[in-house]
């Protein structure tokens, strides 16, 4: 018996995460929803019905894994232990490669909101840990009986910022492997980057692991894969670089095609009806509600 539920579990999860599913991700969780890069934003995409969560990383100065967009505390979201608003002067001071997760964790990143979202929920929270984000997400799915979501999760760095606003590739890509793996979790785990280095280095410790390649510049989908010296599993675009073609070229390469960040509805059943797999929002409450 415990075999075939073995047996059981191992397609179903493989039936949620094959190719044919059409790929719904909350970006940053839901920013447009509840704080981004945090435990109630990821919470809430999950509630709302995701396949996917969308992640940034950094590195702590005491070598942790933390979910932040930024290099550094952000003047736009940020406050400071003391309930202050983070200033754009101090924000070079406030990089989180010379922060222990400790002074971190001290920084309200969610009550403030973001003018940018007017619908974001203003919550206290923190920028929390892979680790933690796991966890809490595997936690809540088992109790709450729903199905399992995937994790994608973006490497955030640049040939400029090595050393000095996050480790280099080969240390970085080895940093989120292992915590990965020790958690359980590679095979749920997409890892994505603009900065084709970590992807490279990822792929040497681990062929077989989930990639998308990130693309905001107009070089093309050859020069990019040129570049990059492989083919990814998945080719991630800004959704305005997306069009027909594209999308037929690299399904003829087997690559699947994962537009960002997509907010508009009329946009989200345009480019699903050019073929994309899936979309990245803000918004996942929005996708749900167009593309299901």
């Amino acid at each position: 018996m415990k075999i075939t539920l073995l047996v059981l579990a191992i397609v179903f999860s493989s039936a949620v995460f094959s190719q044919t599913t059409f790929d719904i991700e909350g970006h940053r969780g839901c920013r447009g929803l509840r704080p981004e890069n945090t435990i109630a934003a990821f919470i809430n995409a999950i509630n709302l019905g995701v396949n996917t969560l969308e992640m940034d990383m950094q590195i702590s100065k005491d070598g942790k894994i933390v979910i932040s967009h930024d290099a550094y505390m952000g003047s736009n979201i940020c406050s400071t232990p003391e309930g202050k608003p983070v200033s754009q002067a101090d924000e070079e001071k406030l990089k989180i490669y010379t922060l222990t997760y400790d002074e971190i964790k001290k920084y309200d990143c969610g009550s403030r909101g973001n003018p940018k979202f007017p619908e974001q929920q203003k919550m206290s929270t923190v920028k929390p840990l892979l680790s933690e984000v796991i966890d809490t997400v595997e936690k809540y799915i088992a109790e709450h009986h729903l199905p399992p979501v995937r994790y994608n999760i973006e490497t955030k760095s640049t040939p400029a910022g090595d050393d000095i606003n996050h480790p280099k590739p080969a240390v970085f890509a080895r940093m989120v492997y292992d915590l990965i793996k020790q958690k359980g979790v590679i095979n749920k785990c997409i890892i994505q980057s603009f900065d084709p280095r970590t992807l490279q280095e990822i792929r040497k410790i681990d062929p077989n692991i989930t990639t998308a390649l990130l693309v905001e510049n107009l070089k093309g989908l050859k020069s990019n894969l040129k570049l990059l010296g492989f083919n990814p599993t998945i080719y991630s675009p800004n959704f305005m670089l997306v069009n027909k073609k594209l999308v037929r070229q690299c399904h003829h390469l087997k690559i699947q095609v994962l537009p960002w960040t997509v907010n508009d509805e009329k946009k989200m059943v345009e480019l699903k009806q050019m073929g994309v797999d899936g979309l990245i929002s803000d918004y996942p409450d929005r996708e749900i509600k167009v593309l299901r």
